[in-house]
Formats: structure tokens, C-alpha cells, sequence
């Protein structure tokens, strides 16, 4: 019988030494995929290797590709960090090797799905009777979100789509703000719903939908419809206005998402938590944990107000399958069947931090991402282009789009800190994310200077 343990120290070991280099190693990857390839790749193996020298070469071949995304100066995409106890409980759910999928597969997996459920509703105070799903990420929950949607409104209008598909079922209207996530538009195609036919309604210059022009679109038309909210601009982190919005679609019966892939995190602080009013009133909501909450990937929650659109678009029955009475089966929450426990590391990551500490964290970051903004708009010629409202900065710096491009590819090779740029009104601009746990002011004075100093280079 093989040793079971010795990959598993050889991994230990390797982990150890590359999150003790994480704090002060350049952010940027050391080599590309080309490289990865040559050192990990070649024929496939005749004959296998024991799990401790698999475990050396690959940790050897895969390191100089790696990038620091984990630690405190990465500024990229939105993306937290792993909370120890969150990393430590991931290492758990691979050594568990639990499938998720039903109470019968895993009662423990099952119950801490119900726990880390209510704990989330709680934080973000969201209504305790709705239904949450836990999926891969932000795009999974938009989806499920979506489906349920779909669901709901179709059966207003007598149609039932999980049953006889779209051909031949009344128009579904879609209205979402212009400055909608990208994942919204992949759902909708992913949906029958066609990433398309969205109506765009106009936003402010912060990327906020503008609610009376959402209510001119949703009159004279009671047909199926669903809109789709913000809570947390990608580029510029502003909060639709969720109280008149809710107001308009509930006097037109429209379904009300809100994709708060990590802004829904300003709910569970309460110096950020006026951004988030009324948007308890939504049907249904996304947010990723694996963004500000810092559980490892993947790891994100569909939750929706109305547990029973929410089973109808994603359960699964058959004879072959064991449903235990009264017991929650997850698959019939996320389109996946089987799939790994990934509640576990969102219940290890609340358990840590508490709802003080989650608060802590949250409002940390953003105040983090004021002192960026004030230094960055010390640089000469640079501007500030967003209200600082939560944990993204956004900001010109001089030059035009042609220096600013060149500018971030010459801030990701000095791999001080990582950051990533994006086109703002017709510009292109630099986009600053900070949501990592590990990231202190000293890692953003540090930061900030490295970016000076390229422009004044």
C-alpha cells in the first residue's frame, strides 16, 4: 500500500516555503507559459513517479510561472487572498474528498453548507428564509441567479421553461445598466437568453444605472422582464441605487438581480454599509468569496429570495440517486452535480474573522485604497478619475492611452506591486483593486512610490 502521507509533507513543505517568500517576492510571474511547459512537460510517462518526487517537480517546474496574486501588492482584477484558516480548511476538503453533491454523500458537508449559509445572509443582511448556492465564482452565481430568474418570470406568464425550453415562450426583456459586468452578458447567452438583447440603460459617470431612465424602459411593458443591478462598479466601486430601482421593477413585476461579485462585502461593514441600502429588496444576488472574504479559489454564493425558483431552475432527481428526506442535497442549489465541498473554506474564513473581523477587513482596504488615490493623485499630471467609495481606485496618469499602457507594463515588470489597466470613457487608464487581507499601509505606500517612480522615470 503507497504511503498516503508523503506527497502530502512534500506539499506541506513546498507551501510553507512559497507563502514565506509571498510578502516580498516580485508580484509579476518569472516566466510564461512556454517555459512552464519545457520544464513540466515532454512525453507522456511510461511508468509512474512516487507522489513526493511528483510533488518536487512539479513545485520546482511550476514556481517561476507563478504569480503573487495571494499576497499583499496584487492590484489586478479584483482577487483576495487566502485567510490561513481558509487555506487550511481547503487543504481539508482535498484530503476529505467529499462530493457535495447530496446529504448522503456528506452529511458534514451538507450541514456546513447550511451553516455557512445563514452566516452569509446574516452579514450582508439579506433575508433569512433565501435559498444559497455555492458555486465556482462570480459568472457561476450570475448564472444560477439568472435561471431562477428566468424561471420566475416565465411561470408569471404561464410558461414553463424548464420543461419545454425557450421556442415558443414569451420575450424575456432584459434591462441592465451600460456599465454591467461581462459575466452578466455570458449568462445571458449561456441562458437561452442571448448576451444581446440586453436593453442598456444609461449611467451616471461613476457607472451608476440610472434609475428614472430604468423606469421610462420598464413602463408600458409587464411582459417577463428581469433587471439586472450593480453593487460595486469593476472599474470604479459605485453602488447603483437599489431603493428606486426595487421600486421601479416592483410596480412593473420585474425580477430584480444584483451582481455584488464583491461590493455585496460593503453590507457587512458598517462604514461602507449605506451603499448597500435597499438592496435587501432584490430578488436575488452574486458575490464572490473568493474575492473579499479570502477563502482560496474557487468559491462564490448565488442566493435568492425565493428558495422555489431557485430549486426549479437547478435540482436534479433520479431514480438512481439517494435524496435522505428533510436533508439539504447541494446540487439542487448550483448547476453542478458532483463537485468538491467548497463551503468549507467560507466557513473557516467567517469562523476566523467573525463579524467584527470581517467588518475590520472590509474597511480596511478601502481606507487603503484612499491613501492610494491621495498618493497617486500627488503624481504630476495624474487625476483621480472615481469617488473613492470603496476598494478601486481609478486613475490617468499622464500621457495618453499610449503612455498609460506603456506605463502598467513597465509597473508589472518591476513587480513591486501588480496592476492592471482598462478603458473609462473612451481612455485608457489604470485600475487599482485592493481586497486582500494581507495587505498592509506599508505595502501601499511601498506601492505607490514604484508607481511614481515609472512615471517620473
Amino acid at each position: 500500500m503507497p504511503d498516503r502521507t508523503a506527497g502530502l509533507r512534500a506539499a506541506a513543505e513546498h507551501a510553507q516555503a512559497f507563502l514565506a517568500t509571498l510578502d516580498d517576492r516580485p508580484v509579476a510571474a518569472g516566466a510564461d507559459a512556454t517555459a512552464v511547459r519545457k520544464t513540466l512537460g515532454g512525453p507522456l510517462p511510461e511508468f509512474g513517479d512516487d507522489p513526493a518526487t511528483v510533488i518536487d517537480a512539479l513545485a520546482a517546474g511550476a514556481e517561476p510561472g507563478l504569480v503573487a496574486t495571494a499576497g499583499p501588492r496584487h492590484f489586478g482584477f479584483v482577487i483576495g487572498g487566502a485567510l490561513p484558516a481558509a487555506l487550511a480548511a481547503d487543504w481539508l476538503v482535498s484530503a476529505w474528498d467529499q462530493n457535495a453533491a447530496f446529504h448522503s454523500l456528506s452529511p458534514a458537508a451538507a450541514a456546513i453548507e447550511e451553516i455557512a449559509s445563514a452566516w452569509t445572509l446574516e452579514l450582508l443582511g439579506l433575508p433569512d428564509t433565501a435559498s444559497v448556492g455555492f458555486v465556482t465564482g462570480g459568472q457561476g452565481a450570475n448564472t444560477t441567479c439568472l435561471a431562477a430568474a428566468r424561471h420566475a418570470v416565465l411561470a408569471r406568464a404561464g410558461w414553463d421553461v424548464e420543461r419545454d425550453g425557450l421556442i415558443g415562450a414569451p420575450a424575456v426583456r432584459i434591462l441592465c445598466g451600460e456599465q454591467a459586468h461581462a459575466t452578466i452578458y455570458t449568462s445571458l447567452r449561456l441562458l437561452g437568453l442571448g448576451s444581446e438583447t440586453a436593453i442598456r440603460i444609461p449611467a451616471d459617470d461613476q457607472g451608476r444605472m440610472d434609475p428614472d431612465e430604468l423606469a421610462k424602459a420598464l413602463a408600458g411593458n409587464d411582459g417577463p422582464t428581469i433587471v439586472c443591478a450593480q453593487a460595486g462598479n469593476v472599474a470604479t466601486g459605485a453602488f447603483d441605487a437599489f431603493g428606486p430601482i426595487a421600486d421601479a421593477c416592483r410596480e412593473h413585476g420585474a425580477w430584480l438581480h444584483v451582481d455584488g461579485a464583491f461590493g455585496l462585502w460593503a453590507a457587512a461593514a458598517p462604514a461602507t454599509r449605506h451603499l448597500t441600502a435597499g438592496v435587501e429588496r432584490a430578488d436575488s444576488w452574486a458575490v464572490d468569496a473568493h474575492k473579499w472574504l479570502n477563502v482560496p479559489y474557487d468559491g462564490a454564493m448565488a442566493i435568492v429570495a425565493d428558495p422555489d425558483p431557485h430549486l426549479a431552475a437547478m435540482s436534479l432527481a433520479g431514480p438512481y440517486l439517494v435524496a435522505d428526506p428533510g436533508q439539504r442535497d447541494g446540487t439542487n442549489y448550483v448547476p453542478e452535480s458532483s463537485r468538491r465541498a467548497r463551503a468549507v473554506p467560507i466557513y473557516a474564513a467567517i469562523r476566523s474573522l467573525g463579524r467584527a473581523g470581517v467588518a475590520e477587513m472590509i474597511e480596511r482596504n478601502c481606507a487603503q485604497a484612499r491613501r492610494m488615490a491621495k498618493q497617486l493623485a500627488d503624481i504630476r499630471g495624474a487625476a483621480v478619475l472615481n469617488d473613492v467609495v470603496l476598494n478601486q481606485v481609478l486613475v490617468r496618469l499622464p500621457g495618453g492611452d499610449d503612455a498609460n499602457r506603456t506605463a502598467v507594463a513597465a509597473i508589472q515588470r518591476d513587480g513591486t506591486c501588480w496592476l492592471g489597466g482598462t478603458t473609462w470613457n473612451g481612455e485608457y487608464v489604470v485600475r487599482v483593486s485592493i481586497s486582500n487581507w494581507a495587505t498592509t499601509d506599508a505595502d501601499i505606500d511601498r506601492s505607490a512610490a514604484a508607481i511614481a517612480a515609472v512615471v517620473t522615470s
